[in-house]
């Protein structure tokens, strides 16, 4: 999947000093797009509903013989307008691109959403697909709006030229034809309903992430955790799961046994319930017992683990809600918590298979 920024593309040509092809003179050119499909929006989850609009995309452009392309936006306009209450992710930007990619988009365009581009009148924007996307052909939510003040949509779009297909809401027939949106799962994650949400994914719900350096408060209640970093605001759930592991290479590819690899003094863990995983226990919160306020963490402690797992690129999949966040009213009462907690996740494990440990 080819991935542009909106910026660059539309960015005069002498600021395109990075562009890989200059014209005669040696100027750097403006990027060409080949002539796409596309369809626009947050992409939060690319849940079953998203999947459903991707595959039009897909048909269209196989039917038309050109690309299939996506525009979001980075950050999510209520992130832009209200940073401090809107909604928490299901996917930062990197879980996002690797899930599009993977549902076969060829090419993402990334809009960052700013004062600039949110004042863009709806004949502008409407300008910016059709001269300088190359966009044929878009398909669209039945409720899009788009322009200054929402003034734009799909039928503005038709009467400017283009085709436009709309893709009706995309229900739950399990739930009374509820339908599938971004919010309704943040609800069921919040909840720690994870099969429900699971399913209205159409996968399991994972987080990724870097391990960076912590307060390595948990390696001195003999219970060290691998920092993960979120890169979002806030996640979309919150307490103690069970959760498993596995360790991504620089393409986001699971290394086979890539964790077993790095562990020293023969602690390789408990397995994973999936292949080339390790099972472990996630507190993913604020922490209130050490009093870190709106810091948000995902913390993974690994059973009969030992590894510098440091610069790591590891994917964690949420398997089992335990119980929320709680308070402890010292760092004893704490570790005999987390102690509590890591036995009954272990627990849980156990019944999953006859594996021992």
């Amino acid at each position: 999947m080819k991935t542009y920024f909106l910026e660059h593309l539309i960015a005069p040509s002498n600021v395109l000093a990075n562009a890989s092809s200059n014209d005669a003179s040696g100027t750097p050119s403006a990027i060409e797009l080949t002539p796409c499909v596309l369809t626009i929006g947050n992409f939060d989850g690319v849940h079953l509903g998203h999947q459903a609009m991707l595959e039009q995309v897909r048909q269209l452009a196989n039917v038309h013989k050109i690309s299939s392309a996506v525009m979001i936006f980075e950050p999510q306009p209520r992130e832009f307008f209200a940073p401090a209450t809107a909604p928490a992710r299901l996917t930062n930007f990197a879980e996002k691109k690797a899930l599009l990619a993977e549902y076969g988009v060829e090419t993402l365009i990334v809009a960052s959403f700013d004062s600039d581009f949110r004042t863009l009148s709806a004949q502008a924007f409407a300008d910016l697909l059709a001269q300088r996307l190359n966009v044929q052909a878009l398909v669209l939510g039945d409720d899009f709006r788009f322009g200054h003040d929402r003034t734009g949509d799909s039928q503005f779009l038709r009467d400017y030229g283009l085709h436009v297909t709309n893709l009706h809401t995309v229900t739950d027939h399990s739930a009374n034809d509820e339908r599938i949106s971004s919010t309704r799962i943040r609800n069921l994650l919040l909840a720690g309903d994870i099969n429900a949400a699971n399913q209205l994914l159409g996968r399991h719900y994972a987080n990724t992430g870097l391990v960076v350096g912590g307060d390595k408060i948990g390696r001195t209640m003999d219970f060290p955790t691998a920092n993960i970093d979120l890169a979002r605001l806030k996640p979309a759930l919150h307490g103690i799961f069970a959760v498993d592991v596995v360790l991504l290479d620089e393409q986001g590819q699971v290394i086979p046994n890539g964790l077993i690899e790095l562990a020293t003094e023969d602690a390789i863990g408990v397995a994973g319930l999936r292949p080339h995983s390790l099972f472990g226990t996630a507190n993913i919160g604020t922490r209130p017992s050490v009093d870190k306020g709106h810091d948000w963490r995902l913390e993974v402690h690994f059973p009969c683990f030992k590894a510098d797992l440091y610069g790591q690129t590891l994917q964690v999949r949420f398997l089992h809600f335990l119980h929320g966040e709680r308070h402890y009213d010292s760092l004893e009462a704490l570790k005999t918590g987390i102690h509590k907690d890591v036995q009954d996740l272990l627990d849980w494990r156990l019944q999953q298979s006859d594996i021992k440990y």
